[in-house]
């Protein structure tokens, strides 16, 4: 356990040292855990060699064991017709597979430890595997939103925000100026019709009822009597 605990430590240490470096973020993350993987390979091989070699010394266990047995039993057969030398050989055979069996045991239970531990560290690094996959996703993620709000920041600053403001602000007054504009010369337009249309009512009238009272004038003066004058055209003579 202390191995793979070290070996995640130097993993996120790498990890946080090369993202404060500014690098890209995704392919570091990618990168540590193709690294974790390449590790669980190597250690799922180590593991299926430790397992191979349980096996074979398992086998050899028993074979040992079943020999010994057997010699056992050709101890027995010696004695049974008589044989007690040869049954002691057969019990020397015996004893020369026990030691074996023993010293195999030994091996054995050593190696059943050395496998156990290595199943235990997969299950840990696959655990660990599992977790730095979905911190990869959610750390992408973020990388992904900071580095677009980064992008819009800057194209922000290239377009110039306080110029582009200012230069609404010059086309906004200059429409208002256009439209006060408009508004004056309809004004101006619809004032001087108007003006126009009641100076002809206003003009004519005041000239035909002056030429009337001046004619209407001279019409009395030519009835009076006492007038010695007569309107253009008359005569004394009737």
């Amino acid at each position: 356990m202390g191995l793979l605990d070290r070996l995640w430590r130097v993993i996120r240490s790498n990890i946080t040292s090369l993202v404060s470096q500014a690098e890209d973020p995704e392919k570091i993350l990618d990168q540590a855990v193709d690294d974790m993987q390449s590790d669980l390979i190597q250690l799922r091989q180590s593991a299926a060699q430790a397992i191979a070699i349980q096996k074979r010394t398992e086998r050899q266990y028993a074979q040992a064991n079943s020999t010994a047995e057997e010699w056992y039993n050709r101890a027995q057969l010696a004695l049974q017709k008589g044989e007690d030398d040869l049954a002691r050989q057969a019990l020397m055979k015996r004893q020369t597979y026990l030691e074996t069996t023993n010293a195999m045991e030994g091996q054995l239970q050593q190696q059943r430890q050395v496998v156990a531990k290595l199943k235990d560290n997969m299950r840990v690094l696959e655990s660990k595997i599992a977790e730095a996959k979905t911190k990869r996703d959610m750390y992408v993620a973020r990388a992904r939103s900071a580095q677009a709000s980064q992008r819009i920041n800057e194209m922000i600053g290239r377009v110039g925000t306080n110029d582009a403001i200012a230069a609404f602000d010059r086309m906004e007054e200059k429409v208002l100026n256009l439209e006060a504009q408009s508004d004056a010369l309809a004004e101006l337009s619809t004032a001087g019709s108007l003006e126009a249309r009641f100076a002809e009512l206003e003009g004519h009238p005041d000239s035909v009822e002056a030429e009337l009272a001046a004619m209407k004038t001279r019409l009395r003066g030519s009835t009076d009597p006492e007038s010695g004058s007569l309107p253009p055209g008359a005569s004394g003579n009737k």
